[in-house]
Order: C-alpha cells, then sequence, then structure tokens
C-alpha cells in the first residue's frame, strides 16, 4: 500500500513513533498535530525498556539508536527496620534486565528521527474527529474551527485521547484509588547522605509500607546522572480532592494538604535514608499523579486508530508505557507494507494489538493490588516468599516490561 495521508493526533512519544513510522512504510503525507506550543523535552520523568524489548524495537527501527540510558540489571525490595541500619533491610533481590531513559532525552532522539517529510505541527488543539462526509477518510475539527480530512488518524493523544472518544465514546480511564507521587534530583546530592545504601548504581531500590511501595532508580539526564522515583500509596482522605476524572497535580501544583501528608509518609515509613534522599527533591520537581488503567475496545475502526495510551492506560507498575507505543508504531509499519487497503490495515492492527493491551491492563492491576491495595506483610517475608508472591501476581505471564511481538 503505497500513497494516502495521515494525520497524527499527538507529538509525544507514542505520535513521533507512529509518524516515523507510517512515513518510512510508504504513506504518501504525514501530519503530527500536537497542542503544547513548548517544548516537550522539559517533561523530566522516568521510564524502563525492558532489554529485550529495546533490542526488538531497535532492530524494527523505532527506537533510535544513541538515546542517552542507564543500565539496570537488579532490583532490591526494601523495609524499615532499624536494626539493619539507615537504609532498610533487602528482603529480596532479583533480576531487573532493563534501561532507563528520561522522558525528554527519549522524546528528543524519537523527534529528531521523524523524517523531514512529516510536518509537525505544534499548538494545534484537535476538539474532535469523525468520518469524512462523502468519503471513506475521517474528518479532524482544530479549535480555530477549520476542518482537515485524511485517508487515516491516528489517535497518540494519550488517556484524555479525542480519538479514543470519537472511537469508542463509552471507554472512560477508571480511577485505581490511589496515586503516585513522582520525582527527580540530581544523583550528585545523595552523596552527602552519608549511606551506601544507594552505592548500587545498576540497583533498582523497591521500599515497601503497609499501603505501598516506592521504586527509585537512576535515570541519565541533560545534565548528568538523576534519582527518578515514583511512591505508590493512597491519597490523604477528605480535603476535597476528587480524582474520579482524569487529573495530575503538575510540578510545583502540590497543594499544602499533599505536600504535608507525602513528609509525613517518609518519616513514618521509609527507611530514614530513602526518607532522607526523596525529600531532597524540590517542590517544583514533584507532583502528583492520580493512577488510572483503561481498556478500548477496539483499538481501530473505519478510518481511525489508536496507540500508545490513548489505546489503553495501564497502570506503571509494569514498566511497559514506553515499549507498548513503540511496538505499536512498529505494528502499524508492519501492517502497512502487508496491507493493500486500509480496512486490511486496520483490521490487522486490531487483532494484533488490540489483545495486547487488554493482557498489559490485567497484568497490571495484579501487580497494583499486590503492591498497594492489599499488600503482604511486607517485614515478614523472606526470599521464597517474594518469589512466590511474585509469580502469584505475574499469573503466568512471563514478566514485567510488555511482552514480544508476535513474528
Amino acid at each position: 500500500m503505497r500513497g494516502g495521508t495521515v494525520a497524527v493526533v499527538g507529538g509525544s512519544i507514542a505520535g513521533c513513533a507512529v509518524a516515523t513510522a507510517a512515513a518510512r512504510a510508504g504513506a504518501g503525507e504525514v501530519v503530527v498535530l500536537e497542542r503544547t506550543r513548548g517544548r516537550l523535552e522539559d517533561r523530566g520523568v522516568g521510564l524502563c525498556i525492558h532489554d529485550e524489548r529495546a533490542v526488538e524495537l531497535g532492530a524494527s527501527g523505532a527506537l533510535p539508536a544513541g538515546i542517552a540510558a542507564h543500565r539496570l540489571e537488579r532490583r532490591r525490595w526494601v523495609v524499615r527496620d532499624d536494626a539493619a541500619g539507615p537504609g532498610g533491610r533487602v528482603v529480596w533481590e532479583q533480576p531487573f534486565p532493563f534501561h532507563s531513559y528520561h522522558w525528554g532525552l527519549l522524546w528528543r532522539g524519537l523527534r529528531e528521527s521523524v523524517p523531514d517529510s512529516v510536518v509537525y505541527r505544534q499548538g494545534e488543539t484537535v476538539t474532535g474527529v469523525g468520518a469524512a462526509a462523502g468519503t471513506a477518510g475521517a474528518e479532524v475539527r482544530l479549535a480555530g474551527g477549520s476542518v482537515e480530512r485524511y485517508d487515516l488518524v491516528v489517535g497518540a493523544d494519550g488517556y484524555r485521547s479525542v480519538v479514543r472518544e470519537a472511537l469508542c465514546p463509552r471507554s472512560r480511564p477508571h480511577y485505581a484509588g490511589y496515586v503516585c507521587w513522582r520525582g527527580n534530583v540530581d544523583a550528585a546530592r545523595l552523596a552527602g547522605l552519608g549511606s551506601d545504601a544507594d552505592s548500587v548504581p545498576e540497583a533498582v531500590t523497591t521500599v515497601c509500607f503497609a499501603g505501598g511501595t516506592c521504586v527509585v532508580y537512576r535515570i541519565p539526564g541533560p545534565d548528568g546522572p538523576r534519582v527518578n522515583w515514583v511512591l505508590y500509596a493512597p491519597p490523604p482522605r477528605g480535603g476535597g480532592l476528587r480524582f474520579d476524572d482524569p487529573t495530575s497535580f503538575p510540578p510545583g501544583g502540590l497543594t499544602p494538604e499533599l505536600a504535608e501528608h507525602l513528609g509525613a509518609l517518609l518519616d513514618r515509613e521509609f527507611p530514614p535514608y530513602w526518607g532522607r534522599a526523596l525529600a531532597l527533591t524540590p517542590p517544583a520537581d514533584t507532583f502528583v499523579q492520580p493512577i488510572y488503567d483503561l481498556e478500548t475496545a477496539p483499538t481501530a475502526a473505519g478510518r481511525l486508530l489508536l496507540a500508545g495510551d490513548a489505546a489503553t492506560v495501564v497502570r506503571p507498575h509494569n514498566t511497559s508505557g514506553a515499549a507498548k507505543a513503540l511496538q505499536d508504531a512498529t505494528a502499524l509499519a508492519e501492517g502497512w507494507r502487508r496491507a493493500g487497503s486500509f480496512e486490511e490495515l486496520l483490521h490487522g492492527y486490531e487483532e494484533s494489538r488490540g489483545a495486547a493491551g487488554r493482557e498489559l491492563v490485567a497484568l497490571a492491576r495484579r501487580l497494583g493490588r499486590a503492591q498497594v491495595e492489599e499488600t503482604p506483610a511486607w517485614a515478614a517475608m523472606d526470599g521464597g516468599g517474594m518469589a512466590a508472591w511474585w509469580q502469584g501476581q505475574l499469573a503466568g505471564a512471563a514478566g514485567i516490561g510488555g511482552q514480544a511481538m508476535a513474528p
């Protein structure tokens, strides 16, 4: 299949990958419509990609070479134990074959790899999409009132997707009942804490406490290594906080109540070293993200197709978000090369990516239930008990980080 016009709604990680995939596969014209006018690379959160997924995505061209990444090898599960010292007691250690990334640096690498033939338009807010009258294509309605027609519209516009609203109007992100506090800090600042708890840069530390967990790991940064952390726990009760609609408190936007709740949690539950490490994060670099998930069926129909978080919102415990978005782009490119029509392309995409996304959602729900909603008595666990507990969460899945794509 050669030629055709494609609009990609959303220009972040999934959008850049999809635009590149479509252009390289043979689309005649690809346009990216990104609502943000500013620099997306300023987003400093960390993310990880499993080594096996990275190899597959590198081979497909979806993950460009040369993007800064930090190697991770193992994961240590730690509980507070004053007798064990300020770093806490390690109750279990498991392999963790991942590389970590800085969101902004990964996006920049993907953005720079977008072919010059792709038109990347910032400051373009899409207010709606739908079938084009009198043609087999789709229409995109922009905030300024104009309407543009394309042969295919791809929604890569995240968990608030306008394209998903048109394709699956009854599919809404579901609040999981807890949030994650996120932040990152210059890794050099940890040297002043006076402990060897973080002496192994290749290790991920998971701090375990009643009602939650916190994952801490290093990522590359624009100005040197940083320590990224993600803390999962219920929010404070009351206070007028509502999370029934997808929302977040951006960096610098923490309410006093949320900031006080986080500080008390670190003092009460964390090994002293890790509590002090997280407290180094400036308020301007700390934010709260309520946890949602979403299954979508279908992910492609008519002339509309969903990719990344627009297709499925997976709780972050599975460490699969970036890999899944790049796999969606890979599937689009491979399907384009095999298909003889847009109808065949969308049918094949739904078959290959719909079930994969739903499986990721189900696994991440099990992980969230075991690591936040129904936490075990961590301090009483040993290595054998933790390994069995972990296998219970996987329930037959090969592991976290996503799954291999079907050949």
